[in-house]
């Protein structure tokens, strides 16, 4: 059955009220469910069919012709486009820091297709403008702050950009007009361990990355709030200004949190814009248990918060979430007059395109609102609380097991990360040449799981500590329990006892 047939105007072909459109949304759904959905939460399916890109590309038949493919050929390609990538809810998937979408989640993001409007006026989203200014209004009593507000950015690493552009016009209002070129070199402080988009923030902004300073983190990854006082203070000294600090809750890599008072006395003392990049950790702060991990929250001025990662929503839903109302509007606000203006029939506050620099912008608040409607509190912190259990197992798992060894003694949160030392290198001197040998270890066993397919885990060295090539697994996904915590320790020793 071809795509569009003569015998058919456009606009048939386009219509959703055709019969065959209708019936290729019923079997396109009905694929989604089938081999998409269904499967992945069955860890006797496969995590990946890994195919070298060459061959995956002509797996795909990714080629574009004059004429059209039939609507059997696109239900065909779906198959592959599905058999072909890693299945993130899969309970064996620790390779990032976000696991499968929470299925009232992913009713949200369908919903968002369907309908396919851009968020920056009421006129043409109300639905949308109404729950974003409600998600912010809640999001911000829960971090602490009066009178919050935010918007959602395409990713954490924007959320991030965004706060040192904010950072740098609280500094001076004028920098909107005149530029960063009008005043005295400014610059951005952050930790060691810190994620590496403040750098593209950098570059991006013009600041340029020679004007990143690095503060000293301890042995656990947290920063040291002594040293940024220092740093500042040398900065003043150099005749740069300081004009922001981005703290950390849940690093990459270690998963640390940072010490937010400490920070924030600093900060204060200092008047240095203190944005905090929780967008790994940020979910804790639902969790009555947990919360006190980003204890000092509320003294910041912004915060980056990741929804799609630690709390399930479909990617991306990330959050900047703002302590001064008004303000992100003040920042970006230009008033096109083809979208803002100001004798419509209804309040116009409600028109938050200039809360960003954006103008097209992805409807990512009906996944989070749908979803957290769908769990409640209760359930959304639940979520959190069965993660950390579920890494403390696998920490003890782990500590006691032969040829495994710990990066750290304890973990903030649920970034576990591990050594595995085969038999061959067991009880022999820890010289540098041997460390050399450690860290091959953990890319040959990730490429013999991904060939197999049976789990996806992380690996990385960490230059700041000094460290080699180490294992980082994510634990997120509500569907794992302690069986799948046995599974990587075991599968592990399967595949890396003769490497």
């Amino acid at each position: 059955m071809a795509s569009q047939t003569p015998s058919k105007s456009i606009a048939q072909d386009y219509s959703y009220a055709e019969p065959e459109i209708q019936q290729f949304v019923k079997d396109f759904s009905k694929l989604i469910q089938d081999e998409a959905l269904t499967p992945q939460t069955d860890p006797n399916t496969k995590v990946i069919n890994f195919r070298q890109p060459l061959d995956l590309q002509k797996y795909l038949d990714v080629e574009i012709d004059e004429e059209p493919v039939s609507r059997e050929k696109l239900l065909e390609l779906g198959r592959r486009v599905i058999d072909g990538s890693v299945v993130s809810g899969h309970p064996r998937f620790f390779n990032q820091l976000y696991s499968g979408i929470d299925p009232y989640s992913l009713f949200g993001a369908w919903l968002a297709e369907v309908l396919n409007c851009n968020v920056h006026t009421y006129e043409v989203a109300p639905v949308m403008v109404v729950l974003e200014n409600y998600i912010f209004k809640k999001l911000s009593s829960i971090i602490g702050y009066q009178d919050g507000e935010g918007v959602f950015c395409p990713g954490g690493s924007f959320c991030n950009i965004m706060a040192i552009h904010l950072a740098k016009l609280k500094y001076d209002p004028t920098l909107k007009q005149k530029g960063v070129f009008s005043i005295q070199p400014m610059v951005l402080l952050t930790s060691e361990d810190a994620h590496y988009s403040i750098a593209k923030g950098a570059n991006f902004l013009g600041f340029g990355t020679d004007s990143i300073i690095k503060v000293k983190t301890d042995d656990k990854g947290r920063v040291k709030p002594d040293d940024l006082e220092n740093k500042i203070q040398q900065c003043k000294q150099n005749k740069t200004t300081p004009v922001m600090f981005m703290a950390t809750c849940g690093t990459t890599v270690l998963g640390a949190y940072d010490d937010l008072e400490g920070v924030a006395d600093v900060c204060q003392r200092h008047n240095v814009w203190m944005h905090v990049d929780a967008a790994w950790g940020g979910g804790v702060m639902l969790s009555d248990k947990l919360k006190h991990l980003t204890k000092g929250v509320e003294r910041s001025d912004s915060v980056a918060w990741n929804i799609h990662k630690m709390s399930g929503a479909g990617i991306q839903c990330s959050a900047l979430v703002v302590k001064e109302k008004g303000f992100l509007e003040k920042c970006n606000a230009y008033r096109a007059e083809y979208l803002f203006q100001p004798d419509k029939l209804y309040d116009t506050e409600y028109d938050i395109g200039d809360r960003t620099v954006q103008c097209g912008r992805k409807n990512d608040v009906l996944k989070v609102w749908l979803m957290w409607k769908g769990r409640g509190d209760k359930a959304m912190a639940a979520r959190v609380e069965k993660a950390f259990d579920n890494a403390k197992y696998l920490t003890e798992k782990v500590r006691s097991t032969e040829g495994f060894r710990l990066v750290l003694p304890e973990y903030q949160c649920t970034n576990i990360s591990f050594w595995y030392i085969p038999p061959r290198l067991r009880g022999k001197e820890e010289t540098p040449e041997w460390w050399q040998e450690v860290a091959k270890i953990a890319p040959n066993i990730k490429a013999r799981m991904m060939l197999k397919g049976s789990m996806m885990i992380g690996y990385q060295p960490m230059s700041t500590k000094g460290l080699v090539n180490f294992f980082r697994v994510i634990v997120g996904n509500p569907i794992c329990e302690k069986s799948d915590m046995d599974f990587i320790v075991e599968e592990i020793v399967r595949l890396g006892d003769t490497v």
